[in-house]
């Protein structure tokens, strides 16, 4: 096989993980496919440069994207790396479009066919290319350990010679990949765990794991298993119902978000100003702007005693896992379009097109269009 695939080194602040670890990178090769690796890009994940085996290791980035077919990375790449990318070529990885129009015009002007991991339809057929869902996972267990070492409590029931402590009450705020890794690792350091999803459809999961659902009535089950924007009736009933919860907490994991739009303001300040000192709110919506009106992204807070943490990119703390599953999740996208001894972009297979944002020189995902102000198709 004649197929040259590219490993980017990340450069963006925080990031640790790698788009190719040396796994995945071992069974390509096995495959005849040539693997080029920029010197150090598993570094931070912790993979050294001699654990890639039989991939050719490139300290020039230049030189590296001239030499592939097909070129991996985790953060978006800036412009000037695209625009060193062979014409015609295929990116996987991160776009964030909707928050990166220049990237979008230098994928176009290079003719890059780029298929963007956030936008992998949420169908059966796609669940082991689903980069959101493998890297919440990492997110919603970081959440946990992250709230347990901010609390000024235990989690556990504890019954000692100095009496008996009471297992803190901890609220989980959506029942999604994130939310429920959370709910089972709270539930695992012995929390009393409650957990609120507008999805009725959530509590049947949210209960297999030992938590409590908090009914507050609104039922808003949206498109590809997300939720809906709420009516301004719906929010106010919710906002009630869930502020007599969040002021007997002990510790909040918030993880409720709407792709390629801000995050729906569920914890009001006036939720917080109700709940006690020592209460955490762990927000791992801060990407999006967070769930918490008072959320600072990037930022921890003291709000008259009540936490706030805003982390951010947190399954980049876990790199060497989140690595290996993003990897996966790459390779088994591209393992649709592998025949015989080349790369085939088939725009018939729903997978590749759901995922695909530019190809042959145009922005081909609707929806992306759509909030860029774009017309589908436009260059």
């Amino acid at each position: 096989m004649s197929l040259t695939v590219a490993v980017l080194r990340e450069t963006a602040e925080g990031e640790k993980r790698v788009a190719l670890d040396p796994g995945s990178a071992s069974k390509l090769e096995k495959r005849g496919i040539r693997v080029l690796v920029e010197k150090d890009a598993g570094k931070r994940a912790g993979f050294n440069n001699d654990q890639y085996g039989g991939a050719a290791i490139l300290d020039d980035r230049d030189a590296l994207l001239t030499m592939a077919d097909v070129v991996m990375w985790v953060q978006p790449p800036d412009v000037s790396t695209v625009n060193h990318m062979n014409e015609g070529s295929v990116g996987i990885g991160h776009a964030f479009a909707h928050r990166n129009p220049d990237l979008v015009n230098a994928l176009n002007d290079q003719k890059i066919s780029c298929l963007a991991m956030e936008l992998v339809p949420r169908i059966t057929r796609a669940q082991s290319m689903d980069v959101l869902s493998s890297q919440a996972t990492v997110a919603g267990y970081k959440a946990v350990l992250r709230a347990a070492s901010l609390a000024p409590r235990l989690f556990p029931m504890l019954t000692t010679a100095a009496g008996t402590l009471r297992p803190s009450r901890v609220i989980v705020i959506g029942a999604g990949v994130a939310g429920l890794q959370a709910i089972a690792t709270a539930r695992r350091l012995g929390a009393r765990v409650e957990a609120y999803d507008i999805r009725s459809a959530a509590r049947e999961q949210v209960e297999s794991l030992g938590a409590k659902m908090i009914d507050t009535g609104v039922d808003a089950e949206g498109e590809g298993g997300y939720a809906r924007e709420l009516t301004d009736e719906e929010k106010q009933q919710q906002a009630e119902k869930l502020a007599e919860h969040l002021a007997k907490s002990d510790v909040v994991i918030s993880t409720a978000a709407i792709p390629g739009r801000p995050a729906p303001k569920i914890i009001t300040t006036a939720m917080v100003d109700d709940m006690q000192p020592g209460t955490v709110i762990v927000d791992l919506a801060a990407e999006s702007g967070g769930n918490c009106e008072l959320t600072q992204p990037g930022t921890t807070i003291d709000h008259d005693g009540v936490i706030i943490d805003g982390p951010l990119n947190l399954a980049s703390q876990a790199a060497i896992h989140a690595s290996e599953m993003y990897a996966r999740n790459l390779v088994n996208l591209m393992d649709l379009m592998i025949e015989e001894d080349s790369l085939k972009v088939d725009m018939e297979d729903e997978v590749i097109a759901g995922t695909m944002l530019t190809h042959q020189g145009k922005l081909v995902h609707e929806q992306t269009a759509k909030l860029l102000g774009l017309s589908e198709g436009d260059n």
